[in-house]
Formats: structure tokens, sequence, C-alpha cells
């Protein structure tokens, strides 16, 4: 096998990954498993270096840029037949409420995980790869939550491609959604370097905020999961906000109805 065969099939394992961890119900168990394998997947692609704070963010621009176009996004319609007799507004609460429970779970893993490392010392040379394995795991969730949501309120991404890959990337970074009326948007045969510094900023703040992990004694597992929560519930309103703005300020819309009260 080339060497060019063996990237692209390590990168397909890779995406195959991250899309099952962005599975709307999974077992704590399987969550682990599937952390693990990330992590493993990780290791394999020669990050031993992530001591480094620009190494590993560089590797996880490029790991994001990856398994963006393996998110699995659902159309309306599949949406629609998943929860039934739900307004736009309740099918967008179930979303965020089911991302929000996911990227806790992957929070809770990951804590989980360091602290069982904290009990053998040599073993805290793999936590930065775990750390930046749960970050890519928890973005990975929030560009499908970000995707979903664009379907819900009129707004879809372009379809498929490299358009379609870059303005995910984009309105998750920005925590805005993609105008559609605004020419060019998504257009270009890779990420533009300023949508790179973007998605490298906000990369930076979750790596940090994850850095609680670390806490010894699974409480880095209570942390990590509470704030993992909190972070994709504030994504998912900035952007819901934003979203609605856009879908009532479109030619021929019809007045954006209230927003029902946020699920719990």
């Amino acid at each position: 096998m080339s060497e060019d065969s063996e990237r692209t099939e390590d990168r397909d394992e890779l995406g195959k990954t991250v899309a099952a961890l962005t599975a709307d119900e999974i077992e704590p168990a399987r969550r682990r498993q599937l952390l693990t394998r990330l992590v493993g997947q990780a290791r394999a692609r020669g990050i031993g270096d992530l001591f480094k704070p620009r190494a590993a963010l560089r590797w996880m621009v490029d790991t994001v840029a990856e398994i963006a176009p393996h998110v699995p996004v659902r159309d309306l319609a599949t949406l629609r037949r998943h929860f039934p007799g739900l307004s736009d507004e309740e099918l967008a609460d179930r979303l965020v409420r089911n991302a929000s429970r996911a990227t806790a779970g992957v929070g809770a893993a990951g804590g989980g995980a360091s602290a069982v490392q904290w009990t053998v010392t040599p073993t805290l040379l793999s936590a930065p790869v775990l750390l930046a394995a749960e970050t890519v795991a928890v973005v990975a969730v929030e560009l499908k939550l970000t995707g979903e949501l664009h379907e819900i309120y009129g707004l879809p991404l372009p379809a498929g491609g490299t358009e379609r890959t870059i303005a995910l990337v984009q309105a998750w970074a920005s925590q805005r959604g993609v105008n559609p009326m605004m020419p060019g948007v998504g257009v270009g045969a890779v990420l533009g370097t300023a949508a790179r510094n973007e998605l490298r900023d906000t990369l930076l703040k979750r790596f940090g905020r994850n850095l609680t992990t670390l806490g010894p004694f699974l409480t880095g597992a209570a942390v990590a999961s509470y704030l993992n929560r909190r972070a994709t519930r504030t994504l998912a309103d900035q952007l819901r906000a934003d979203l609605r703005r856009q879908r009532h300020s479109l030619p021929g819309a019809s007045p954006t109805p209230p927003a029902l009260p946020e699920s719990s």
C-alpha cells in the first residue's frame, strides 16, 4: 500500500471514530471505548510532541479540518423523522440537549481516564494526547449541532464538498450562522488564513478549558463534564440567536415566533 493510500485510510478511520462519537445516545462504556480509540489514532499520527503548545494547536486545527467532512449532519427531513411532532424551537432544544449531554459525556470519559493516570506518574506523558483527542471529540459533536441548527432555521449549509466543510468550521469557530445571501461564502479549495486563525484561537480556548480534565481523584471528570455542557449550550444560544435574526431578515420571511423556553 502506498503512503498516500495509508494516509487516506488513516483519515477515514479517524473520521469514522469521530462520527460515532457524535451519535445522540451512547452508553458511557462505548464512549470511553471510542475516546480510547481516538487517542490511539492520534498517537499513530505522530503527535508525540504535544507538550509544545504550538504543535498541539497545529495538530488540532489540521485534524478538525480533516474530520469536518465526516461529521454526519442530518437534513431537516431526517431530523423530522427522528424527532416527530416537534416545532422548530422544540427540535432545536432537543438537539442542544443531546449535544450537551454528549460533550459532557466526553468530558467525563476523558476526566475518568486521566484520573487513573494520576496514580501512575509515567502515564501522565499521554495526558496531552488525551486532551487533544477530547477537544477534537467535543468539537465534532458541536460541528454536528451547528450544521443541524442551520437546517432547522431554514439556512442549510452548502450541499457537501469543500464549501460545506469550510462553512461548517467557520460557523462553529465564529459561533454565528452562515449568511446564504453573502456571495462567496465557503468558496475556496482550502481553509483560508483568517478562518484557520479563528479556528486556532477557538481551539486554544477549548484546549485550555479541557486542562481541568487533569484533576485528580475523578474531580477532573466532574468539572470537565460540567464545563463541556455549559460551553456547548453557550455556543448553541449564540448560534440560535444569530440564525433567528438571519431567518427573519430573509426576503419574504414571516415574523419569527417567540422562542420557547430552553429544555433542561
